[in-house]
């Protein structure tokens, strides 16, 4: 009895050490936080009062007119997307000057799952200046038509996706009803810019 016992006391600290690997805590990358890039201070630009994403896309030997019909084409052809409402269309065409401007209404999808829709109208404006060899590109006069179906209100970007409305204080979240607008705008300004700079690195 007093051997069984003496074992039982013996194998007590091998148990107890089994369950605390430090070894595991010290050695564990830290989890990335998913919101990192929606949280950065720079992730929401505010130009003369107003929200605006810039990019400056190269397109090395391509000339401002080349530049400018390839734009063209694909800004048509996403005003005909099958996310896109009434009054979607180019509404500047300048070939002399090289620059385009587009206008923007569509659905932007937060979350769609079985009986559930939760979605608001994106409104929005594309800015294209083109000269040799670049395009420089501007999101613009953002502003969002939220739960249409039952009590619309309607949100400014500059009043509801930048810092100050969607961050929290110690910049370590988003708020949950801004913040998923913040997330969404940043996703499609992305979208489309990286689609603009694909199409111009890839047409001959």
């Amino acid at each position: 009895m007093r051997k069984l016992f003496f074992v039982i006391i013996m194998l007590v600290p091998l148990a107890a050490s089994a369950q605390d690997n430090t070894w595991e805590k010290i050695e564990q990358e830290p989890v990335e936080n998913p919101d990192a890039k929606y949280l950065n201070p720079d992730a929401i630009p505010v130009s003369d009062g107003k929200v605006c994403f810039k990019t400056i896309i190269e397109a090395p030997g391509k000339t401002a007119d080349q530049i400018y019909h390839i734009l063209l084409k694909q800004l048509t052809k996403m005003t005909k997307e099958a996310n896109q409402l009434e009054y979607s269309r180019v509404a500047l065409q300048d070939s002399v000057l090289h620059q385009l401007g587009a206008v923007f209404h569509e659905w932007l999808v937060f979350k769609s799952v079985s009986l559930s829709l939760d979605q608001t109208k994106f409104n929005f404006r594309i800015l294209v200046n083109c000269t040799d060899g670049k395009a420089e590109i501007k999101m613009t006069n953002i502003f969002y038509d939220y739960d249409v179906e039952r009590k619309p209100i309607r949100y400014r970007a500059e009043e509801w996706i930048t810092d100050k409305y969607a961050v929290n204080k110690k910049r370590t979240k988003l708020y949950p009803i801004s913040g998923k607008f913040r997330r969404k705008t940043i996703d499609r300004k992305d979208f489309i810019f990286n689609k603009f700079e694909t199409i111009l690195n890839e047409s001959k």
